[in-house]
């Protein structure tokens, strides 16, 4: 459905930081950076952050959030400590949210800019 998404940030240091962190233990990687704009992926670059005038404002209670797959539960775990090293916020420990599914194991942040993130994997333990 969707071919990539990108996102504008108000400064590129501390979100490179942030998601050359958090994306590793996800299995993706940054596969482009410039001054102005980075982007990561595994086989293809599918999430992107620039720099923008005007980003979105961070808005708990707007629904936005972005979701990356995750091959195991414990590459959750480490997405989320990892973000939480690296400048993120937490909005949701790494666990199993049955109300979603009875294999559904995720973890949420929030990165340096407000938007809201989330690992997920459906594989059981």
């Amino acid at each position: 459905m969707l071919d990539h998404i990108s996102i504008g940030v108000r400064d590129l240091a501390p979100t490179q930081k942030f998601y050359d962190a958090a994306l590793a233990p996800l299995g993706y990687t940054r596969g482009y950076g410039d001054a102005t704009q980075i982007g990561y992926g595994a086989k293809k670059l599918r999430f992107w952050a620039a720099v923008a005038d005007r980003p979105v404002p961070a808005d708990m209670e707007s629904g936005l959030h972005f979701c990356f797959g995750a091959p195991s539960r414990t590459s959750v775990d480490a997405f989320h400590a990892a973000a939480l090293k690296a400048g993120g916020k937490d909005n949701g420990a790494p666990g199993l949210r049955e109300k979603y599914g009875p294999n559904y194991y995720a973890a949420f942040v929030i990165d340096p800019d407000g938007y809201r993130l989330e690992a997920y994997c459906s594989a059981e333990a």
